[in-house]
């Protein structure tokens, strides 16, 4: 017997690190590299779409298996479609991760034909500021890729890195978005790792943070939805404190419970903003990493955190960012994916609103 509710397996693939812009806050630093061959990673998906189906049938459990693909700039990756078919082939649902910029109607319609479920384009804020941290010229081109995608009966996002040079704009972001017709927009913090390094007093504070949550996450009052994946957002829409919720993570920050990162070169990681390498998926097993390496473990392990993380109520629906934490650690000379989350505004052992 499987489960009732599949569990989500969320690959997140980064085709490439070539990219045809620089973002300030960027985690990658875009200048290329290995790459895995088209056989490397058929040999991969393949591998992937197994070990999910052997936990299915030694667990009795269910899977809905999700790829993210992205960069760098995944158009700029030889052999994408054809990748993406494969992955498609082996399972899984398809989304697209995308600055935009290089759509064209002809790659819109093969994203369609291949059922993509959502293409995501940054949009960092209103022209001035999306041009200032991606490029000039950038946010035009962008948003013209939005157009090109929606027209071929795309399902579109937009999604923006926050902190301090873009967060008082995003309400302008709601407002582009309708006028387009798209109907999600997204956010995520910055993570000041790779070319966002230089970026660590961009940060929000924990209250400005909470401020923001509270006003941007509240029911919406138009046709345009704000989602985010934050596990500190999850915690305020929670409430009330139900009493200490255990040792077994069961949500939150998804490193090391609900997927995996590769790497142009077959790099693993916990997390793309999380840059602990933990082998090499073109060499190293897959299911052994996520069973056995020692930071996966770690991250699953409560009484491994120091601090604010492993003493709250919330730790197994929660955790905070561990890129986050780990990056801003790092910042400090004390590099520890396990460190409290700085920007965590929830008191532990008790609901935001408690």
């Amino acid at each position: 017997m499987t489960t009732s509710h599949p569990l989500t397996f969320i690959l997140q693939w980064h085709l490439t690190e070539r990219c045809n812009l620089r973002c300030r806050h960027c985690y990658q630093e875009g200048q290329g590299g290995a790459e895995l061959s088209q056989t490397e990673i058929y040999s991969i998906i393949d591998e992937a779409a197994g070990m999910l189906k052997a936990w299915e049938e030694a667990y009795g459990l269910s899977f809905a298996p999700v790829a993210n693909v992205t960069g760098g700039e995944p158009f700029l990756r030889a052999g994408l479609f054809e990748i993406m078919a494969r992955l498609a082939g082996a399972g899984f649902a398809l989304n697209l991760l995308t600055n935009g910029i290089l759509a064209t109607p002809e790659r819109a319609k093969l994203l369609k034909d291949l059922k993509v479920a959502e293409v995501q384009v940054s949009l960092e804020g209103p022209q001035d500021i999306h041009d200032q941290i991606r490029g000039p010229g950038s946010f035009a081109a962008a948003l013209a890729g939005v157009r090109i995608f929606l027209e071929a009966g795309l399902k579109v996002s937009l999604n923006t890195t926050l902190s301090r040079l873009n967060f008082q704009r995003f309400p302008e972001l709601l407002v582009i978005a309708r006028s387009v017709g798209v109907p999600e927009v997204g956010f995520s913090r910055l993570v000041p790792s790779g070319q966002g390094q230089t970026l660590i007093g961009k940060m929000l504070s924990p209250v400005e943070l909470e401020d923001f949550y509270r006003r941007m996450l509240a029911p919406p009052a138009g046709d345009v939805a704000v989602i985010c994946g934050d596990p500190l957002a999850a915690q305020l829409a929670a409430g009330q404190d139900p009493g200490d919720l255990g040792e077994v993570p069961c949500g939150g920050c998804a490193a090391a419970i609900s997927g995996l990162t590769l790497l142009p070169d077959g790099t693993i990681l916990p997390c793309r903003r999380l840059a602990i390498p933990l082998g090499n998926a073109n060499r190293d097993s897959l299911r052994e990493i996520w069973a056995l390496h020692p930071v996966l473990t770690a991250l699953r392990d409560r009484s491994r955190y120091p601090g604010k993380c492993g003493a709250c109520a919330r730790w197994a629906v929660c955790r905070g960012c561990r890129a986050v934490a780990h990056a801003w650690s790092q910042a400090e000379g004390t590099p520890d994916p396990l460190a409290p989350d700085p920007q965590c505004f929830v008191e532990p052992g008790a609901g935001p609103d408690a």
